[in-house]
């Protein structure tokens, strides 16, 4: 089901998670009354209330859900509803003990905190599937209900009998035979070989790699099963333009995010800074990641209101910093905006963390920042609801090639993410939006591709890298690409396949894990090789070496580094064997966007300007200074800031965290 509200709202929608069980329901008005005052338009409620709900086996509850609800309506707030499998009662794990989880030592996890279910618990399921069906009951056809949340945060991995031989009975139905999966393993490798499904065991530790990526899909799988008991539980009660989400937790890697967000209408997430400043070039990439789940705008369905309370030190941030950092998931594709949460309870494990209201029921400090964006979103919405983040540039990213080389990883400082990054921070810098999809993704429309470590390829993959090309599609292919099949296994030609190979030109003669940097000298370019450096061998005359290595262990010494092809079009086509430093990244990349025409927006550093377009075809700027300093911006052409209702042109003065958002106006 793909639900028009959930990708072209009628607004954009700002506010926060409310627990109105905590409270009496006379200080219900009060909340809401401040509610009002900060313009907040949506709340979510009810993802940890099972035991409210539910107090007894089959005995429901939900009159004050429904009152808080009707309240909330009448000061003119939506609700998204969560089902709250999160947080099982107590009763439920009473009557079934064996639905908590089992950790890798063996040690059943214990009650009391959230998401300690065993997915794969057929009790849990059904408990689960019959609560969200009860609120679907009762709740879905309300008016007032615009979404719903499964569960909250999916985290747990369970290491129980049950979910082995549910993984037996997974890889049965996934090979076929053991002669199958013995020969894609390899398991005559250490006398490996199975002769009994149920010989498989879960893999604690290192262990074989087909092994190791099969439990990560099954992971999927089973959250992928869980997540659907509850959707069709919800979905034949939901109005037609409900829509139904989760939130996730940015790059988590427990399992495939892509796969799990299929079945939902809308992908949303969860944001947290915890201790220091907010970096926008990082979290811009954690926005664009949940806007390509769906490739669609998403929901900022929790962030943090000042500081968290989980982190060593919790710092609070900078006043109006919330605010910049608001603007800025806005700019990437939020249409909403949630802080987590409304008020401080008094007990439980959270006393500490930020809210807008305090435990004594006054507002914090950071409510009058909140109200002040609160105002300034209502007063936007008309302008931005249903605009889009458009990107003519991809980054590739592969849930199973992270987990191959964080696996394998050769070089234990390697990181598969913070690579992907030292691609995405060059363009982030340089103010270029960035779709950041699955690398299984339709590539039609790109004008640059990037394909870091994607270690794990198949037919597939290559073929459509090739009709990129063919597209007029630029394409850079970094090291550890085209290393293994999509069963984990090395691919019997050398790196990085023979599909991309014929593009690049290229093959990977060795790969070396370095303890220094290895120096680099480039045409465009001169810089080092961190952590990872790859010998180039040229298959023919048409790719030409960009970089090579300069002295450094005698197998490196004036190798080539980085390649060239250019084909008709003319499109062209990198390997990169090295991992460039930040300044020489930078530069590369500066000289790739020159061939491929698409222009940079210079800015201060720290100063970001991103865009969205409407319907018609208006783009909307957003001019964010992540700074505490004062920064001048040169707009170059008559615009109007939507912030300000001032015409604006030339040097722009933005203060400490100051935003702009501007429009073309036509001279």
């Amino acid at each position: 089901m793909d639900n028009s509200s959930a990708t072209n709202p009628q607004r954009l929608h700002f506010g926060a998670a409310f627990y109105p069980e905590h409270w009496p329901p006379e200080r219900w008005d009060v909340d809401i009354a401040l509610m009002q005052q900060a313009k907040i338009s949506v709340v979510r409620m009810a993802e940890f209330a099972w035991s409210t709900m539910e107090p007894r086996p089959g005995v429901y509850q939900f009159d004050w859900l429904e009152t808080a609800i009707n309240k909330l309506a009448e000061a003119g707030i939506r609700t998204v509803l969560g089902t709250p499998s999160a947080a099982p009662p107590a009763w439920l794990v009473q009557i079934y003990p064996d639905m908590l989880a089992v950790d890798e030592n063996g040690r059943r996890v214990q009650f009391g905190n959230r998401c300690h279910y065993c997915v794969t618990s057929p009790e849990f399921g059904a408990a689960s599937q019959k609560i969200a069906k009860a609120m679907a009951e009762r709740f879905g056809q309300s008016p007032h209900i615009i979404g719903w949340q499964i569960d909250n945060e999916y985290n747990r991995v369970c290491y129980c009998p049950r979910c082995q031989s549910e993984f037996q009975k997974f890889l049965q139905l996934s090979y076929g035979t053991l002669d199958n999966l013995n020969e894609h393993w390899s398991t005559a490798y250490w006398s490996q070989t199975y002769s009994d499904w149920a010989q498989i065991p879960i893999p604690i530790g290192p262990h074989n790699p087909g092994l190791m990526l099969a439990f990560r899909r099954f992971i999927t799988r089973a959250y992928q099963n869980f997540q659907k008991l509850q959707i069709d539980a919800l979905r034949p009660y939901l109005k037609p333009d409900d829509w139904i989400t989760h939130n996730f937790m940015g790059w988590f890697n427990a399992f495939d995010h892509y796969a799990l967000n299929e079945d939902l209408d809308l992908a949303s997430w969860d944001w947290y800074i915890g201790t220091g400043r907010h970096n926008y070039l990082d979290s811009g990439a954690v926005h664009d990641l949940t806007r390509g789940f769906k490739r669609k705008n998403f929901w900022l369905m929790e962030t943090q209101p000042g500081h968290v309370n989980w982190k060593p030190v919790n710092t609070t941030l900078d006043k109006n910093e919330a605010r910049a950092m608001a603007y800025h998931a806005i700019a990437h594709g939020a249409d909403a905006i949630l802080y987590w949460q409304w008020r401080s309870a008094y007990g439980g494990q959270e006393q500490y963390h930020g809210t807008l209201v305090d435990q004594s029921g006054q507002p914090r400090p950071f409510y009058n920042e909140a109200r002040r964006l609160g105002k300034e979103i209502e007063r936007l919405s008309p302008l931005l609801a249903g605009s889009e983040v458009k990107a003519r540039i991809a980054i590739l990213n592969d849930y199973e090639s992270r987990w191959s080389l964080e696996a394998q990883p050769h070089n234990a400082n390697f990181s598969y993410v913070e690579h992907l990054m030292s691609y995405y921070r060059a363009f982030a810098s340089r103010n270029i939006a960035v779709d950041i999809i699955s690398a299984d993704a339709s590539l039609q429309g790109y004008r640059l591709v990037v394909v870091p470590a994607l270690a794990l390829l198949d037919e597939k993959r290559q073929e459509s890298l090739r009709e990129l090309t063919k597209n007029n599609g630029h394409l850079i292919v970094t090291l550890r690409t085209g290393v293994k099949d999509r069963h984990n296994a090395l691919l019997p030609s050398r790196p990085p396949g023979p599909v991309l190979s014929e593009l690049t030109g290229v093959e990977v003669v060795e790969y070396y894990a370095l303890t220094d940097p290895a120096p680099i000298k480039g045409n465009w370019f001169d810089g080092q090789s961190n952590q990872w450096a790859e010998t180039l061998r040229l298959l023919t005359d048409r790719p030409t070496p960009i970089a090579h290595y300069k002295a450094y262990n005698g197998w490196l010494d004036d190798q080539p580094a980085l390649s060239m092809r250019v084909a008709s079009g003319p499109v062209h086509i990198y390997y990169v064997g090295a991992y460039f430093d930040p300044a020489a990244q930078q530069k590369f990349i500066d000289q790739v966007l020159r061939f491929t025409g698409i222009r940079p927006i210079v800015t201060p550093s720290g100063v970001e300007w991103s865009t969205r377009q409407r319907p018609d075809g208006q783009d909307v700027h957003f001019i964010i200074n992540h700074t505490a300093s004062i920064q001048t911006v040169n707009i170059p052409w008559p615009s109007f800031d939507h912030i300000s209702g001032q015409m604006i042109r030339g040097d722009v003065q933005l203060g400490a965290y100051a935003v702009a958002i501007i429009t073309k106006e036509k001279v």
